[in-house]
């Protein structure tokens, strides 16, 4: 299989998505790390759920640099950015799958609002 024409395809495919679909994109993705997280503690496969946290925080960091700070509601968004931050360095130290499922409902429920944004935007 070529996979010079996927990876083009993967690239153009994402260089023209919206602000808004790339948004939801990264939060798709920070979903499915965050479970594979999950997944990963309850198998004791370490190494896998570091790695997921990791790039949970990554992602989180991504998208708190990424914001414009003329808007006041990118304040808030920080604040959240930086809470959940903290909170995958306790459940990555802590291997704490307790505070791993309190967050994770969180996450879903910012994903669903921005999805319902870019939705209502696009009417």
């Amino acid at each position: 299989m070529d996979m010079r024409g996927y990876q083009q395809y993967k690239e153009q495919s994402v260089n023209t998505m919206t602000p808004g679909e790339l948004l939801n994109l990264l939060l798709d993705e920070l979903i499915k790390r965050i479970t594979r997280a999950e997944l990963s503690l309850e198998k004791g496969d370490f190494p896998l759920f570091e790695a997921s946290i990791d790039r949970c925080a990554d992602i989180v960091r991504y998208l708190d640099n990424t914001l414009d700070r003329q808007y006041p509601i990118s304040n808030d968004l920080h604040r959240l950015y930086d809470y959940f931050g903290y909170e995958f360095s306790r459940i990555k130290l802590g291997r704490n799958m307790e505070e791993l499922h309190r967050v994770k409902p969180m996450l879903s429920d910012l994903r669903d609002s921005f999805r319902r944004a870019e939705k209502s935007s696009t009417l």
